[in-house]
């Protein structure tokens, strides 16, 4: 917990204490008075264990009286103890119990001041960051409505707080305006001033208003200086040395950096103390808990005592009986105990056994996944690259369109195992967006291409509209954006038939970082989504019946689309009617690239046609099928090639014999593909070698490119992929 919630969570706590008083002066008693006074002095001391019994004895206290007050604040103090004791699970458990029977008694001032402690708590997570700021304005609302303004203060001070430590100048700036008229009207501690100058200061150096920030840094530095506030003295310096350091004043910069370390080294000395306090008072509190529970039982047992001695004074026999009854139900209860914590020590062995279960279960779907996409992958290569070849040959035109259905299905079949393996590895968490150069006209018309056999066999019309003041050279990771892409215009062409879908790339504004706030939108006029599909569509497995029977697909695409999403910090949204079409769009802050690669000026002049080639290529690969596409693909644009099965086979082949480009396997027998490249390294470093592999690149393609490997080429490619490379790494020879 930081140096802003504890004092925050002091304030609150002495004003709750202030306003209780007041109540006490009505009817509670002096020993209620004292409990409060003991915990609120323990827990100031950092001794949480006394701070927890006097605090649990006001909740006993409440429950004796049905006392609504005595409950909330004995759950209040014990919300804050454990809270300061990086407790916070259970510190908001205690605080939500003290909220909860604040709106049950229907106490505003109890439920204002009861938001305000969850607001702190929750504000110290930022995934927590929504909660709390609707707790902060709950709190403010009721104040408001029962004209206790001046209350509010505290509140406005802590949301802007809230606001500047996530980023959020704007909202920051208009909480803190709020509070200062307040302190304008009203009479304000003069360390809350302090605070809110402080805050003030932040949010002119968030906005780069140098000379307010000097200003209000100075005047703040000079009062915490004056009272010796080591904490705001703290901020303040180190917000100075920055405001100088960022207008070239290094002098005053070396100044204020002086007097911060000096502060710093007074706050070290005070944390250290802190630290020790509540080291110590961690302790206590498993003391405390124990000894609360032994209390706990100590007095139902001396209860039941007083109640079976005023039976000894009328008949003696029937008390001893009594006290015989309840040694053995004591014996049976400590047999009962003991059975039960014997089977909870086996139930806490079988849960350990199956936690490692489930981890060996987890490990070994990933292996078996990555297995059969290897697998699968080999002899789709084969199959898409002999449709490819034949579906050019002359003398088959009579076949293209069953080439192109066989060339359709296995692509199909690709894009499951796609899905399959995407969707797994965004539950595990190893998805990492990527940060490399793209373009994002080529990125579409890519997109485009690869739908062209399902807009012909469905009739539907693409429409693309690009914002022109996008820039086209942008960095980021074009793979992820187009399987988004990709996984919506395939879900509108499912849908739609005989119809038009739509594609709009729309620029909404250029945020201070020059980052592109652009909206991708992917319309179609097909059959539309009802209400009741709507709510479940991005459920994994979750299929919508559509007419057109042939594309069924795995109910995967949307759950992907949106689980991606979350790794650009976007999310999807869906406008649709049931017989309307249906319009899918999600938020992108888009990076212009600064620096264009060669990769990107070269795919820029790249002509549709490829030359005819001379020159040699080796082919290692110990797929039979594989090694005749490959081979077959080469011959066709006038490049011999030679065949190797294996890795050692190989490097004998390169040492031997020159060739002009490596096209290299990495799954082999004997020797791997990495391990060939490595020792070919050693007597040829110029030689291109390009990987062409149907392993999993996510886990290996470091390793690969490591190797030394050039390129990597992941299996089934697309052709002009294949040839883009050969282009780029291989030398044109005239023939």
């Amino acid at each position: 917990m930081n140096h802003r919630t504890e004092v925050f969570l002091f304030l609150v706590l002495l004003h709750l204490s202030n306003t209780w008083a007041q109540v006490n002066n009505l009817s509670i008693s002096d020993t209620i008075d004292l409990l409060t006074d003991k915990s609120y002095e323990a827990y100031d001391d950092f001794n949480y264990r006394d701070a927890i019994k006097y605090a649990s004895m006001l909740v006993d206290k409440g429950e004796d009286y049905n006392n609504d007050y005595y409950k909330f604040l004995g759950y209040d103090i014990l919300g804050a103890i454990y809270g300061e004791s990086d407790d916070t699970v259970q510190g908001r458990i205690f605080s939500e119990k003290a909220l909860e029977i604040a709106r049950v008694a229907g106490s505003d001032s109890l439920i204002a001041w009861g938001t305000m402690n969850l607001a702190i708590i929750y504000s110290e997570n930022p995934k927590t960051l929504p909660k709390a700021i609707r707790f902060f304005k709950e709190s403010i609302a009721v104040n408001e409505k029962n004209n206790a303004s001046v209350k509010n203060y505290l509140a406005y001070i802590n949301l802007a707080w809230t606001y500047l430590e996530n980023g959020q100048i704007e909202e920051a700036s208009d909480t803190l305006k709020k509070a200062r008229e307040i302190s304008k009207t009203q009479q304000i501690d003069s360390e809350d001033k302090l605070y809110e100058e402080l805050l003030f200061a932040r949010y002119y150096l968030g906005k780069k208003k140098y000379t307010q920030a000097k200003i209000e840094l100075n005047s703040v530095a000079k009062k915490a200086d004056k009272d010796s506030v080591v904490d705001v003295a703290l901020e303040a310096y180190e917000n100075l040395t920055l405001v100088y350091e960022q207008t070239d004043d290094f002098k005053n910069a070396f100044e204020s950096l002086k007097k911060y370390n000096h502060y710093n080294n007074k706050a070290i000395a005070k944390k250290r103390i802190q630290e020790t306090a509540k080291a110590k008072a961690s302790f206590n509190i498993k003391r405390a808990k124990k000894d609360l529970e032994l209390a706990i039982k100590e007095k139902e047992y001396s209860q039941e005592l007083v109640s079976k001695s005023r039976l000894l004074n009328i008949i003696l026999v029937i008390s001893t009986l009594i006290l015989a009854i309840a040694l053995i139900i004591y014996l049976l209860f400590l047999k009962t105990r003991k059975k039960y914590i014997a089977q909870l020590k086996t139930n806490n062995k079988e849960l350990k056994i199956a936690k490692e279960k489930a981890e060996e279960l987890s490990l070994a779907k990933s292996k078996f996944l990555a297995t059969v996409s290897h697998e699968l992958r080999t002899p789709l290569y084969g199959v898409i690259g002999i449709a490819t070849l034949l579906k050019d040959d002359e003398n088959l035109k009579s076949y293209q369109d069953d080439l192109e259905s066989l060339k359709f299905s296995a692509g199909y079949l690709l894009a499951l195992i796609n899905d399959f393996l995407m969707l797994n590895k965004v539950d595990a968490g190893v998805v990492k967006l990527s940060q490399i150069p793209y373009q994002l006209d080529s990125l579409v018309e890519k997109i485009i291409k690869s739908f062209e056999f399902t807009l012909k066999q469905n009739s539907n019309t693409f429409h693309v509209h690009i914002d022109e003041n996008i820039p086209n050279s942008l960095s980021g990771d074009p793979m992820r954006l187009s399987q988004v892409l990709m996984n919506l215009i395939g879900n509108a062409i499912k849908f739609t038939t005989k119809g038009n879908i739509w594609l709009n790339i729309c620029l909404m504004e250029i945020n201070e970082r020059g980052r592109y706030k652009t909206r991708f939108t992917v319309k179609d006029d097909g059959l539309g989504i009802s209400p009741e599909e709507q709510k479940i569509i991005f459920d994994e497995f979750i299929q919508i019946d559509s007419k057109n029977h042939d594309y069924k697909g795995t109910g995967l695409g949307l759950t992907i689309v949106k689980k991606l999403l979350t790794l650009f910090d976007s999310h999807i949204t869906l406008e649709s009617e049931s017989g309307k079409g249906s319009e899918f769009s999600f938020l992108l802050y888009l990076e212009k690239n600064k620096e264009p690669t060669l990769a990107l000026a070269a795919e820029n002049n790249m002509s549709e046609v490829y030359l005819q080639r001379g020159g040699h290529a080796l082919v290692v690969d110990d797929n039979r099928i594989n090694q005749k596409v490959t081979k077959k693909i080469l011959k066709k644009y006038g490049i011999q090639s030679s065949l190797a099965s294996d890795g050692r086979q190989a490097i004998e082949m390169v040492l031997n014999n020159h060739y002009d480009i490596v096209f290299m396997d990495i799954n082999m027998p004997n020797v791997d593909g990495m391990s060939a490249t490595r020792e070919i390294r050693k007597f040829n470093k110029e030689i291109p070698i390009i990987a062409l592999t149907a392993v999993e690149l996510d886990e290996m393609k470091t390793k690969i490119l490591d190797s030394g490997i050039n390129h990597i080429l992941h299996k089934p490619y697309l052709m002009r992929e294949f040839l883009d490379t050969i282009q780029q790494y291989m030398p044109l020879k005239q023939i």
